[in-house]
């Protein structure tokens, strides 16, 4: 296996420059609070071994610009494990980022809590996470690089408990350390690439694009603006429908503009964030933040298809972190609705818009809506904003699709067109009945 990176190398790759925070003092105890035998002496071969004196380094730093506190980890001393003064030193780095108002790029490189210092290392992950709360109501980004190993309770804080995750090609990465993990577990399953395929982390980097990519995140992410996103240009159809069924067929067209055109036509550049931290991913919703005219905005759009639990949660959770950042978000509705098969019951799909709509509901930061195509029920009125949502003239919105509304109403198949006129639902009717917006 080759070696791994130290802390100061991790640090090199995606710094401009970095200055060392001094640790706090303390007093310490002979072998650790534990008197655990041979502890001072292991401690001290470790420091010799890697020019280190804990397995965490702290300090302020410029990524590609923009400054940031910096926390690298040291799995050369004693497996990168966290014990009481790895947790001296992870408060005085969040301390200092509350105080100057700086976001958190934690690269970690963990085996877990120290067993040499027993249930006081344990409960420094809760110290870890309280720190981390008080960073995140501050309203300041927090990001972590998942190194090779993240495991344990490093994982279960800094890292799984980051706003963005990104992760190196091949990092073991699990709650489950390798020494602890079943005999028969599948290793595939506790690597970087299956965290991000299960919706635990947003995305794997390669190491030469990690500090440019850190720097679009940072930049993009430390800009907050209290101005609502303008609506897009419509990409499609000028004219309006002449009628309800129009609407559908205008909208339901392979030909019109989807979300990914008019993503592209808005920001000059974007990321993403992916997974909903609960398991799961869908590709039916594009979530992340972007440059649009020097100003950013986050997104969460639809892609046309029947949105999945996970896409749902996935939006939720980009909307409840855009409005702690102070964000204005921009949303795309096009969807046919809700998928409802039942493994999106199995999933919890119910639970999942709902969480969604009140994430919308409870935002400060101005979100905007604008409807592309399909709008398809709850399950597209989730994602619009009540009072600021406009429509584009391919897209229409509907209580339901006209179809199911003729087979609730006992219609026959004849009659779904004019139930479409019915129900209302082109661009202009949602203009004339104030759900969207002139």
């Amino acid at each position: 296996m080759p070696e791994r990176p130290s802390a100061r190398a991790a640090i090199a790759l995606v710094t401009d420059d970095f200055t060392e925070l001094p640790p706090p003092p303390r007093q310490s105890e002979p072998d650790g609070p534990l008197a655990w035998d041979g502890y001072d002496a292991l401690r001290a071969r470790a420091a010799d071994r890697t020019g280190e004196d804990e397995s965490v380094v702290c300090g302020t730093a410029r990524i590609e610009g923009t400054p940031a506190v910096l926390i690298a980890f040291e799995f050369g001393f004693l497996g990168g494990s966290l014990g009481e003064r790895t947790g001296d030193r992870l408060e005085v780095a969040h301390i200092h980022a509350r105080d100057h108002r700086l976001p958190v790029v934690a690269l970690i490189a963990t085996g877990g809590s120290r067993m040499q210092e027993g249930m006081v290392a344990l409960t420094q992950l809760q110290r870890v996470a309280r720190q981390s709360a008080l960073t995140r109501e501050a309203g300041l980004p927090q990001l972590a690089v998942l190194r090779d190993p993240t495991t344990g309770g490093g994982w279960a804080t800094l890292g799984a408990g980051a706003d963005v995750i990104l992760a190196l090609p091949g990092a073991q990465v699990g709650f489950a350390g390798s020494r602890v993990r079943p005999a028969d577990a599948d290793p595939a399953a506790y690597t970087a690439e299956a965290q991000v395929a299960a919706g635990a982390a947003d995305a794997v980097v390669r190491p030469e694009e990690l500090r440019p990519t850190l720097g679009r995140w940072l930049r993009l992410l430390s800009a907050p603006s209290t101005e609502p996103a303008p609506p897009p240009h419509p990409l499609g159809a000028t004219g309006l429908p002449a009628s309800g069924w129009a609407a559908v067929q205008r909208a339901r067209s392979p030909q019109r503009p989807r979300a990914r055109s008019y993503l592209d036509a808005y920001f000059a550049h974007r990321v993403a964030i992916s997974g909903d931290r609960c398991g799961g991913t869908d590709d039916g919703m594009l979530c992340g933040f972007g440059d649009h005219e020097g100003r950013t905005v986050a997104y969460a759009a639809h892609t046309g298809t029947a949105t999945r639990p996970a896409g749902y949660r996935t939006a939720a959770r980009l909307i409840r972190l855009a409005d702690r950042l102070g964000i204005p978000v921009l949303t795309l509705v096009d969807t046919p609705g809700a998928a409802n098969d039942a493994e999106a019951e199995r999933q919890g799909v119910g639970a999942a818009i709902a969480d969604l709509f009140g994430a919308v509901a409870a935002a400060r930061t101005p979100i905007t809506t604008l409807v592309i195509g399909e709008g398809g029920s709850g399950g597209a009125l989730a994602l619009a904003a009540p009072g600021t949502t406009w429509a584009t003239p391919d897209s229409y919105f509907s209580v339901i699709a006209p179809e199911l509304a003729a087979a609730i109403l006992k219609r026959p198949p004849e009659e779904v067109e004019s139930t479409a006129d019915q129900l209302r639902i082109r661009p202009q009717d949602l203009t004339d009945l104030g759900i969207a917006r002139p």
